[in-house]
């Protein structure tokens, strides 16, 4: 793609975000649009946020489990980047008026206590970067129309990141085995999906030891103070205004997310 193209996508993704709308695949418009260029239209996407007056608090890994990679055509995960725009609260709930088309996963998060300097990286580095870990959502919205993604799409769209809420339970991962606690997610009190951590690249850890030195090699550090979402461990849960989710993952906690509002599509 020609740089012109590429900020224009960018800005073409802005303004959808920002008027609760959505937009053709971009595959379908530009056949020959490369992982490389989706990533420049992400970074685009994500510099007009930062210019409205957000700044970056983290990373989310997506497309970690291999039918999705399958799906997409890949065979590794993407990135995006996450906002202080897209944070949410426990107690405050989730309002779904500022989203277009979400879809709740339940996953683990990784909060840094120091930076995280790829490449090179192994999963002992991130056990000893890592502050604490904890459950969390991810809501997950798509700006492009009814879901209709390949890889480009999503990582145009900074891997369909809606906005977030991490649970109060935090743990260190010297004390927590990422890899074999499991997860229970539970939808309006009954019981909608069960999980264990290693569906996530073997374990969540991996996820994070990849991300790390992907973005090494980009030239990009994790910082001291980051959060990292490290993939869903859940299938994806479309919600509406008045559901409740819980998850719950063992020996570490709970994280609760409550919806209110109404989404535009």
């Amino acid at each position: 793609m020609q740089p012109d193209q590429i900020t224009a996508c960018g800005d073409e993704l802005f303004d959808a975000w920002r008027e609760r709308r959505t937009l053709a695949p971009l595959l379908e418009r530009f056949p020959d649009i490369r992982v490389e260029d989706a990533y420049q239209i992400q970074s685009r996407f994500i510099a007009r946020r930062l210019q409205a007056g957000e700044t970056l608090v983290g990373k989310k890994i997506g497309v970690t489990s291999k039918p999705v990679q399958d799906f997409l055509g890949v065979f590794e995960p993407d990135f995006g980047q996450l906002t202080s725009g897209m944070v949410c609260s426990e107690s405050d709930g989730i309002s779904l008026d500022g989203l277009i088309q979400p879809k709740a996963e339940a996953e683990l998060a990784f909060v840094l206590e120091r930076d995280l300097v790829g490449p090179g990286i192994t999963a002992t580095d991130v056990i000893r970067a890592t502050a604490f870990v904890s459950p969390c959502f991810e809501i997950v919205d798509s700006r492009i129309r009814d879901w209709k993604i390949r890889i480009q799409d999503t990582v145009a769209d900074n891997a369909s990141c809606g906005v977030f809420v991490l649970g109060d339970a935090r743990m260190s991962l010297k004390k927590f085995d990422a890899a074999l606690a499991g997860m229970v997610l539970q939808r309006n009190g009954a019981l909608h999906s069960t999980s264990v951590g290693a569906a996530v690249q073997g374990s969540p850890i991996n996820a994070v030891v990849w991300l790390a030195n992907t973005l090494g090699r980009l030239g990009l550090p994790f910082r001291a103070g980051e959060v990292i979402l490290s993939g869903s461990q859940s299938p994806l849960v479309a919600v509406t205004g008045g559901d409740e989710l819980v998850c719950t993952i063992g020996g570490l906690g709970t994280c609760r997310a409550r919806f209110h509002g109404k989404a535009a599509l």
